[in-house]
């Protein structure tokens, strides 16, 4: 069974948002973090970008697991599956506030 959404810059910008630039340097996050290790049992059915697009459109347009599932081509388990495990990588990192600008907030408030 074989879906339509595909890691290209159509599906990639219409279902995300992202241009296709962005959608790799979260792509480069994901491997980074881990998302294309090694992992016990049967390999993925869908390649690491065209995973992170199926996390990425879940999250965008808040679809339930089973609705992405014909649009990959793969069942709604392996959905669930993914999601859970590459979420997490997908998740950004809160940026510390640059020393300065604490400063002047201490300025501000004379506290």
């Amino acid at each position: 069974m074989a879906g339509v959404l595909r890691a290209e810059p159509l599906w990639v910008e219409t279902f995300t948002g992202l241009r296709m630039a962005a959608f790799g340097r979260l792509l480069k996050a994901v491997r980074e973090r881990g998302g294309d290790g090694a992992h016990v049992g049967r390999p993925w059915c869908l390649p690491l970008a065209e995973r992170v697009l199926l996390v990425a459109v879940y999250d965008r347009t808040n679809l339930t697991m089973r609705q992405p599932a014909p649009l990959s081509g793969c069942s709604s388990a392996t959905v669930c599956r993914v999601i859970q495990r590459l979420r997490p990588l997908l998740a950004i990192e809160p940026a510390a506030a640059p020393a300065a600008a604490v400063e002047r907030l201490w300025i501000v408030d004379g506290t």
